[in-house]
C-alpha cells in the first residue's frame, strides 16, 4: 500500500546539470535559468579537462567535480547522495550540452510535487514537444526501444533515453533499487532506474513534452568541422545503455 506524499514546494527539489568537456555548452545551458528559477542547481562535473567552468560564475551553483572521468552513473548518484544528505526529496536531472532547457525542469518536478507521479520523463515525442536537428538514427532507435518497453512493462512509454527526468528521491530506499552498482557506472544506472520504476506497479510514472534541440551542423565522419553533439560511443556505450533491461528479465542482476 502507497503511504502518502505531502504536497512539496519546489524549495524541496534539486536541479541537478551532469557535465563533461562541454565547453561553452555548459555555458549556455546555464544562461537558459529564468531569473525567478524556483530551484537551487547542482552541477556535477565528470573529471572535465577542458575550460567548462572558466566561463560561469561558480558561486551560483552548488558544485561537484570528480577527480577522473568516472561515467554518468558516478555522476548521478553523487547527485542524489547529495540531495538526501542535504535534505532535498525531489531530484531533477539534465545533461549540461545545451539541448535542453533549464526552464522546463519545473514542468518535471511539478508532478511530483502534486503527488501525480513519483518519476517524470521527458518526452521529446508527445504533443507541445520539440525534436529539432534529431539525428534520423537515433530518432528511430528511441521510438523503436520505447515500443519493446511499452510491450514488456504494459505502460505507455514514448521516450526511455531523453536524459531529461525528475523522480522522488524515496525510491532509492527501495531495497529492490541498487543504484550502488559498480556496473552501474557509465549508461545503464539511467536505464536501469527507469526499468525498475516502469516494470512493475510500486511507482507512478508519468511522461511530460520537453524541447531536445540538437546542432543544426553535426559533427560526423563527412563533416569534420560540424558540432560534436554526442559523447556516445557505438556499440560499446550502446551495449551499457540497453544491457540493463536483459540483465534485469533475466535475473542475471538485481
Amino acid at each position: 500500500k502507497r503511504i502518502g506524499y505531502r504536497i512539496m514546494d519546489y524549495s524541496k527539489c534539486l536541479a541537478v546539470i551532469v557535465t563533461y568537456n562541454n565547453g561553452d555548452k555548459l555555458a549556455k545551458t546555464l544562461a537558459s535559468k529564468p531569473p525567478d528559477f524556483p530551484m537551487d542547481i547542482l552541477i556535477v562535473d565528470d573529471g572535465s579537462t577542458d575550460d567548462s567552468f572558466s566561463s560561469i560564475d561558480k558561486t551560483q551553483y552548488i558544485v561537484i567535480r570528480n577527480d577522473i572521468n568516472s561515467g554518468i552513473g558516478v555522476s548521478i548518484r553523487k547527485a542524489c547522495e547529495y540531495a538526501k544528505n542535504n535534505n532535498y526529496t525531489i531530484i531533477a536531472m539534465m545533461p549540461g550540452n545545451n539541448k535542453n532547457s533549464i526552464a522546463e525542469i519545473t514542468k518535471l518536478v511539478t508532478p511530483i510535487i502534486m503527488n501525480k507521479a513519483d518519476y517524470v520523463q521527458g518526452s521529446r515525442f508527445l504533443p507541445g514537444s520539440r525534436r529539432d536537428n534529431t539525428p534520423i538514427f537515433r530518432l528511430i532507435m528511441v521510438k523503436l526501444l520505447a515500443m519493446v518497453l511499452s510491450f514488456i512493462t504494459g505502460k505507455r512509454i514514448t521516450d526511455c533515453l531523453e536524459g531529461f527526468r525528475a523522480f522522488r528521491l524515496s525510491i532509492l530506499n527501495d531495497p529492490d533499487i541498487n543504484i550502488n552498482q559498480n556496473w552501474l557506472n557509465r549508461y545503464g544506472l539511467e536505464i536501469y532506474l527507469f526499468f525498475k520504476i516502469t516494470y512493475g506497479k510500486k511507482y507512478r510514472y508519468k511522461e511530460v513534452p520537453i524541447s531536445k534541440i540538437y546542432p543544426k551542423e553535426k559533427k560526423s565522419i563527412l563533416n569534420k568541422q560540424g558540432e560534436e553533439y554526442t559523447k556516445i560511443k557505438p556499440i560499446i556505450d550502446w551495449w551499457d545503455i540497453l544491457r540493463p533491461i536483459p540483465y534485469l528479465l533475466l535475473g542475471i542482476k538485481k
